[in-house]
């Protein structure tokens, strides 16, 4: 798997692994982060059933949680393409989120 990600991640990417041991943020902490990254292309990875292989988490840029709870990877990807637009309608000032 591990490689398959390597082989399909361009080199200017910049490498979000998301992970069960990463950093947890908050929608506004998320937003701020990816903001920081606006005019990079960014490769976000969701880990599998036995994670993210340690070297390839070497090579994260960052090592991301949705949760401290477990959630299928269908439900994983619904969660995160949430938060990518909640962060972007909190960059834009947009009224989608509510603080």
């Amino acid at each position: 798997e591990a490689e398959a990600i390597r082989a399909a991640r361009k080199p200017a990417e910049r490498l979000v692994l998301l992970s069960e041991e990463g950093r947890q943020l908050s929608s506004v902490g998320l937003a701020e982060l990816l903001g920081g990254w606006a005019s990079e292309r960014l490769a976000l990875v969701i880990g599998g059933a036995d994670g993210h292989d340690p070297t390839l988490k070497q090579q994260a840029d960052v090592l991301l949680s949705l949760s401290e709870l477990t959630f299928p990877h269908e439900l994983a990807r619904l969660m995160l393409v949430e938060q990518l637009y909640r962060a972007s309608t909190i960059l834009q000032g947009g009224p989608y989120h509510r603080s």
